[in-house]
């Protein structure tokens, strides 16, 4: 008798189609409903994704169609993100500062970049029959794909701002509606 071995290459779509839909539930999950204002999280995501945008704009030296996709997709996400905040619903309460965003918008933008991620994948592979980082590197070798990294990456960093400024400007105004509240100061 005997044995096949297992080949780890074919199983490589099912884990990361399982991993990108795993994600993508926990996305949804985070944009739909009143969200605390997390500083620590929006600070993050204000770096991470600049951070990200400029490693792409590296490896896209080379192409310069490669920097246009990105560019372009930075300021779709940037009005996006402006359109996304005029649509969120802020509230100072008791409990904490709190957002409720709009989530048609952060839902689709998600959906598109896992649809393309899903459907770049599913072309190496079908090219090639495997994964392995060589042909990984193709991966971001497509405009669209860099198009849709950036409309994400530009409405998360953008959103994440704008969140950061409405909080400072509402403690700014807690604090002046507090201060102008207090009794007169009396001097002896």
């Amino acid at each position: 008798m005997t044995t096949v071995p297992f080949n780890w290459s074919a199983l490589m779509p099912a884990l990361i189609v399982a991993l990108i839909a795993w994600r993508m539930v926990r996305r949804v999950r985070r944009l739909i409903g009143r969200q605390p204002v997390r500083t620590g999280r929006l600070v993050l995501t204000s770096i991470l994704f600049p951070v990200l945008v400029v490693l792409l704009g590296f490896s896209g030296l080379r192409d310069v169609v490669l920097l246009e996709g990105l560019a372009g997709g930075l300021v779709i996400g940037a009005v996006l993100a402006r359109v996304g905040l005029r649509m969120t619903k802020f509230e100072v309460t008791d409990a904490g500062l709190f957002y409720t965003p709009n989530a048609a918008i952060g839902v689709a933008l998600s959906l598109l970049f896992i649809g393309r991620l899903i459907y770049r994948f599913s072309a190496i592979y079908l090219a090639t029959g495997r994964f392995d980082p060589a042909t990984m590197q193709s991966f971001g070798k497509s405009p669209l794909t860099l198009l849709i990294f950036g409309v994400l990456a530009g409405y998360y960093t953008a959103y994440a701002i704008g969140i950061l400024m409405w909080r400072h400007s509402a403690k700014r105004d807690a604090a002046l509606i507090a201060g102008s509240s207090a009794p007169p100061a009396t001097t002896p």
